[in-house]
């Protein structure tokens, strides 16, 4: 099996099949293949077991059924990116897994398993009430994920930490510690306009950091999409979500 990566701002990943190979996507993810790959959707694959496997991995942002690809002589198969940023080839194996962010797994070879690795409510006015989730990516295979915008990469010593906006947060190894906590400050919190959360994370391992995250792309993109009607319902429920997520945060959720 040979990949390649081509592009830069738009990239597309072109695997070239040969017998015996297998590739494991969400449905529909596939941009172009010849005619001799074969198709099998399945909610048994990337390592769920049962029922509960695939639920989990859906929840964690993969779908409740995956498609193999395989074909019966030489094949190629590509999956352009979908938003602006780049794709990212890693090695899983055991004692090597990452923690993906929602919607970042983009294939893998067969071997692979998807599960939830994180996951915590963090408000409406933060992350469109969906809160924030991680993939766990494990077992053994070749794994491409898709980062959006630029890429900037830490090696964590032992014990160094960096603070995270956590929509910046693309992926990581699974030697990192990770946790979220309370913005330091009241009016940091409300009138800051970060969020009320950060992202903690603390080595030893690796960091991969995204310049671009869907909630900045979809603010960036709303005054184009409707005309001012739109722009002023997307702030204020922007407004009533902070308002929202404070109020939860103080007296729970109910």
């Amino acid at each position: 099996m040979k990949s390649k990566i081509t592009g830069t701002t738009l990239p597309v990943l072109e695997i070239g099949l040969e017998p015996g190979d297998r590739i494991v996507a969400e449905p529909g993810e596939f941009s172009w293949m010849t005619e001799n790959v074969q198709l099998n959707t399945t909610a048994m694959t990337a390592g769920a077991k049962g029922l509960f496997g695939a639920l989990t991995r859906a929840l964690s942002g993969g779908g409740l059924f995956m498609t193999e690809y395989s074909s019966n002589g030489n094949g190629l198969i590509a999956f352009a990116a979908k938003v602006p940023g780049q794709i990212v080839q890693v090695d899983v194996a055991p004692g090597k897994e990452y923690m993906v962010h929602r919607h970042g797994f983009l294939c893998a070879t067969e071997g692979v398993q998807l599960q939830m690795g994180f996951q915590r409510s963090l408000g409406a006015g933060i992350f469109g009430g969906n809160g924030f989730v991680l993939q766990r990516l494990s077992g053994t295979c070749s794994a491409w994920i898709e980062l959006g915008g630029e890429i900037v990469t830490y090696d964590l010593q032992p014990g160094e930490t960096i603070q995270v906006h956590p929509g910046h947060i693309g992926m990581f190894e699974g030697t990192v510690n990770f946790d979220i906590t309370f913005m330091k400050g009241v009016m940091n919190a409300i009138f800051g306009g970060d969020g009320l959360f950060i992202a903690r994370l603390t080595g030893p391992g690796k960091v991969w950091l995204q310049t671009l995250t869907m909630p900045n792309l979809a603010h960036a993109l709303a005054p184009y999409m409707g005309g001012e009607q739109v722009q002023q319902t997307t702030q204020a429920g922007v407004a009533g979500g902070i308002a929202g997520a404070v109020l939860r945060d103080m007296f729970g959720n109910r």
